[in-house]
């Protein structure tokens, strides 16, 4: 029950954070994903499933606050946390480069996930200029914020092994 716990309370956190303090963090007009980050994390620890509940419910909590369609990033991060925890949680045994890599590629898929569901919703959107200008910074700053976040995230979530250094987080 503690682990249900521990999830919940990360998936909040994230939520509140992309709502009050993400906008505030922007680089160049690109807003950084914290549920995307802990959606990933979430899926390289308990798997694919999880990480389909995990990236569902952060989504749809996106959508629920936010002012887009609703169920676009419950769609997206669903599929993002489903393709991630399919990875399984053996792969990232040591070291840094593999998560921040799979958070860079996952970040890039989630952002022109969205795109293209904006853009099958009928939403008039330029798809060149939101690709460059959104979805390939959206997907580097992703990468960048996984690099100083995720061992953290790794520490608080991971809570069946104790870690006692960053060298070994999976």
């Amino acid at each position: 029950m503690n682990r249900a716990w521990t999830t919940v309370g990360a998936i909040a956190i994230a939520v509140l954070l992309q709502v009050a303090v993400a906008p505030h963090i922007a680089l160049l007009g690109v807003v950084p994903s914290f549920p995307l980050l802990v959606v990933i994390t979430l899926a390289f620890f308990d798997g694919a499933a999880p990480g389909a509940v995990a990236g569902f419910a952060c989504g749809l909590m996106l959508d629920l606050l936010g002012s887009g369609p609703i169920g676009a990033w419950a769609l997206v991060l669903s599929v993002v946390g489903y393709m991630t925890g399919m990875l399984e949680a053996n792969v990232f045994a040591e070291g840094w480069l593999l998560p921040v890599t799979v958070a860079l590629i996952a970040g890039l898929v989630a952002e022109f996930s969205y795109l293209v569901v904006m853009l099958v919703l009928g939403l008039e959107i330029n798809f060149w200029s939101t690709l460059w200008q959104v979805v390939l910074p959206g997907g580097v700053y992703n990468s960048v914020l996984a690099l100083l976040l995720y061992p953290w995230l790794a520490r608080f979530l991971r809570t069946d092994r104790s870690v006692r250094s960053f060298r070994r987080l999976a």
